[in-house]
């Protein structure tokens, strides 16, 4: 502490620092499923859809657990409950190079991993920032938003090596290892639940502007009473059905249907997560100089043009150009509705209620990734479903701006 004082660096980035950390290394775990899918099939003889359902139960109560999570952290801390969570899925990945049975993975992988992986992701960001920060939370929401792209775009090419040259065990546990050597430490030696109990203020706060946080004891009851929860909520349910769930999913297959190389689509995912990271990051900053509302319904806008266009688009210089325009707001809705979250609800609360929020972006991530399939079987072709989803990312630009303005 002496040395930050001297060097006047806030502990809050300190906290920022190792919140990043869990989110990166979080972000590295989470993509290990599809990396290693083939071997496990080759290994096991297991079919796609034993995988696949495995994969899908993770998906689904990673974003169930979220809220439940949240509000354990509003209670108890952010630094018990992301312990815990930490050595849950230490403990399920590193369990899971001993498994035979298909059960097996659906009890670690599904389960274990899918429950757990809520204690490293954007609840608890958004937990930490609302309590640490409050001037920049934008750009702090921003930072922890890049944690995700970064993660992936790191660890992804590096995973995929370790996996082809020293197999699916290896690269499993060299995360695993990364998870209990680096990230535990950092989170049992620095993390701090709050200012207070380093006798700080949130970082550019003053006395009169900060007032003492009490712990609603209804805290759902009371949002979803309130009109704009729900106006949130259906809004980033929009998002995960124009992202995550559609393009995670469907995207490499549409592009390889449209002509283009397997290595082509990867360089364009690649991009994407390149641009995401700036795009993410800025997004932080502009809601902290010009509000959350209207960039996050510019957002919006941007993502359901992209979508629009997708069909016609035919050349590669066409699909880099979308990849670099569709990249710049796939996750920059984060630092928005996490802020307003917390804005209109209480950073008190904001891990309980922007939990459910986020469990309504999974439940939209779930629907495009089967219904795109669906449609895509009754048509031969996404252009539908990326039409869809680019009108619905319309439809988040009214509910956003019914937001009151002074969100």
């Amino acid at each position: 502490m002496t040395t930050l004082k001297r060097t006047d660096i806030h502990y809050a980035w300190i906290v920022l620092a190792v919140t990043f950390a869990c989110l990166f290394v979080g972000s590295a775990l989470r993509s290990i499923p599809g990396i290693i899918m083939l071997s496990l099939e080759k290994e096991f003889q297991w079919n796609r859809e034993i995988v696949s359902g495995a994969i899908a139960v993770n998906l689904f109560l990673f974003g169930l657990a979220g809220p439940f999570l949240g509000r354990l952290m509003d209670m108890y801390g952010v630094k018990a409950i992301t312990i815990l969570m930490i050595v849950l899925v230490t403990l399920g990945a590193g369990g899971s190079v001993l498994m035979q049975q298909p059960w097996q993975m659906y009890l670690l992988w599904g389960v274990v991993i899918g429950a757990g992986s809520g204690g490293t992701s954007m609840i608890m960001g958004s937990t930490v920032v609302n309590r640490w920060f409050y001037k920049r939370r934008g750009l702090a929401l921003g930072i922890l938003g890049a944690a995700f792209s970064s993660g992936q775009l790191i660890f992804t090419p590096i995973i995929m090596k370790l996996n082809i040259l020293e197999g699916w065990r290896f690269s499993t546990l060299s995360i695993v290892a990364l998870l209990a050597l680096v990230v535990l430490p950092l989170v049992i030696g620095l993390m701090v639940n709050s200012p207070s109990l380093k006798g700080l203020r949130p970082y550019g706060a003053n006395g009169q502007s900060v007032t003492k946080l009490s712990l609603d004891q209804n805290p759902m009851r009371n949002a979803m009473a309130n009109p704009q929860f729900w106006l949130l909520a259906f809004s980033f349910g929009i998002c995960g059905l124009t992202t995550s769930g559609l393009f995670q999913t469907h995207l490499i297959t549409h592009g390889i249907e449209h002509g283009f190389p397997e290595m082509t689509m990867a360089v364009s995912l690649g991009l994407m997560g390149a641009t995401d990271i700036f795009g993410t990051i800025l997004s932080g900053w502009l809601c902290d100089r010009f509000g959350k509302r209207w960039p996050l319904a510019i957002y919006y806008l941007l993502r359901g043009v992209t979508l629009l266009l997708l069909p016609y688009i035919e050349s590669k210089e066409q699909l880099m150009a979308f990849s670099v325009v569709y990249g710049l707001n796939w996750l920059s809705t984060i630092p928005a509705t996490s802020a307003l979250t917390a804005d209109l609800f209480g950073k008190q609360n904001v891990g309980v209620v922007f939990g459910w929020v986020c469990f309504a972006h999974q439940i939209g991530a779930a629907i495009a990734s089967y219904g795109a399939g669906y449609l895509h079987h009754l048509l031969g072709n996404y252009n539908l479903a990326f039409t869809v989803s680019g009108l619905l990312a319309f439809v988040a630009i009214g509910l956003v701006i019914s937001i009151p303005s002074d969100s």
